[in-house]
């Protein structure tokens, strides 16, 4: 065990579970995926939907843009409806790398951008979520990675200095930000990457 690393902390989309919007529009863009980015694109959909992650809920998301972009409206309103179709599956070899490291003794803890609306499904979904300590969702607490405000909330959930933690994360944005913060980090590339970076580290 790495005595300098107390906690560490988990990304969950496109660490623990695959989300991609894409997979929602495929359906309404049957192999034209250049219309489908350039929808993205008009809406902003990634901003959009960022505002339900900050606890906007989905009603009121989709009533201001459908109203933006009348065009479009039967599009917005089925990322509501086919919300679930967004989750592909589970990275399992995470999961296995999380099970060790409790294994191990170490306090594991979340930090996601997600809906408080949607997580609970996937949350009933998975048991592995139970592996968690605690957990911060940002549709919850209202503020966003890579806002610095949610880092400090999940750090009093931990109760330790974030040089004694781990954060874990896909986004640069979110890595660079618990840099700043004083985090010891590990850009998430994929669960080999990641078991090899934990070794390096003298975690796992």
């Amino acid at each position: 065990m790495n005595t300098n690393i107390k906690a560490i902390v988990f990304d969950y989309g496109n660490v623990l579970v695959e989300w991609n919007p894409r997979y929602v529009y495929e359906r309404f863009f049957p192999n034209d995926p250049e219309a489908m980015e350039c929808f993205f694109r008009e809406v902003d959909f990634m901003e959009w939907n960022a505002q339900q992650d900050k606890g906007r809920s989905f009603a009121e998301g989709v009533a201001e843009l459908s109203k933006e972009f009348p065009q479009h409206a039967h599009l917005i309103q089925a990322y509501h409806d086919h919300w679930k179709d967004s989750i592909s599956e589970a990275h399992w070899g995470t999961v296995e790398i999380m099970k060790r490291l409790k294994q191990a003794g170490y306090p594991l803890y979340g930090l996601s951008n997600w809906s408080a609306e949607t997580f609970p499904h996937i949350r009933e979904q998975y048991d592995f979520f139970d592996l968690f300590d605690d957990m911060v969702i940002s549709g919850k607490v209202g503020h966003v990675k890579p806002q610095p405000e949610i880092f400090h909330i999940l750090l009093e959930k931990i109760g330790r200095p974030a040089q004694e933690c781990l954060f874990i994360d896909d986004s640069p944005a979110n890595i660079q930000q618990a840099q700043n913060i004083g985090f010891a980090t590990i850009r998430f590339e994929s669960s080999e990457q990641l078991a090899k970076a934990l070794q390096d580290m003298k975690i796992l």
